[in-house]
């Protein structure tokens, strides 16, 4: 795997976690307040951030929701000493995917965040690429300050695109995420992905919507 994110102000628990990550071969960056740890999610790509609760300058809980308001897809294992239902469903709330709960063993911790770095998150609000962007809780699309449109399917299939971006989707994933298993007729997704194109790149540059051949489709 790539690289984790360690946000900790527990100075002795951090050291601990990035030397047992570094005996996995897993890379780390380290941050010790919650404003480093914020401008480094947004400037870097990682597989995995373990993210305490209680730090200084900003909470982990308020770091979380800002990164996921951004758009910002990248799992996120929350660190922490509160293990009451409330404390994990609010956790949750906020946009964590998963939970640990101090002590813990580095065992787990470990297999944690192998399980984490194999997906995105699905928790983001906000979906960016370049100046299209998609809020997921008001269902609106813009690229710029423009309001585009959009079908409901068409709206699913940008989700799709926007949430795998910059990475290709295939048709066959798109079909499945959109229709399940009511095969739709073969041109479906073909006029689908056409009206998507028009709102999309007809009066904007650069266009974001990109065919890729004898696979599928890509937002980037």
């Amino acid at each position: 795997m790539g690289k984790i994110l360690i946000v900790e102000d527990d100075i002795d628990l951090a050291t601990a976690i990035i030397d047992y990550m570094e005996l996995e071969d897993i890379d780390t960056d380290y941050a010790a307040d919650g404003q480093v740890g914020l401008n480094l999610i947004e400037q870097n790509d990682y597989d995995v951030v373990l993210l305490d609760i209680n730090l200084p300058k900003i909470q982990g809980l308020v770091v979380c929701e800002r990164i996921r308001a951004k758009g910002i897809e990248t799992p996120v294992l929350m660190l922490t000493a509160r293990d009451t239902l409330d404390d994990k469903l609010e956790g949750f709330s906020k946009g964590a995917d998963d939970y640990l709960v101090k002590p813990f063993a580095m065992e787990e911790l470990i297999a944690r965040v192998k399980v984490l770095s194999k997906r995105k998150s699905g928790q983001a609000t906000r979906l960016t690429v370049k100046d299209l962007t998609f809020d997921i809780s008001s269902h609106e699309v813009y690229r710029g300050e423009t309001l585009l449109k959009l079908s409901p399917i068409a709206a699913k299939i940008l989700e799709l695109l926007m949430r795998e971006s910059p990475n290709a989707v295939s048709r066959e994933k798109i079909i499945r995420y959109v229709w399940g298993d009511d095969i739709p007729d073969s041109n479906s997704l073909k006029v689908h992905i056409f009206n998507l194109r028009k709102q999309i790149d007809s009066e904007h540059e650069p266009h974001l919507v990109h065919t890729v051949p004898n696979f599928g489709f890509a937002i980037r």
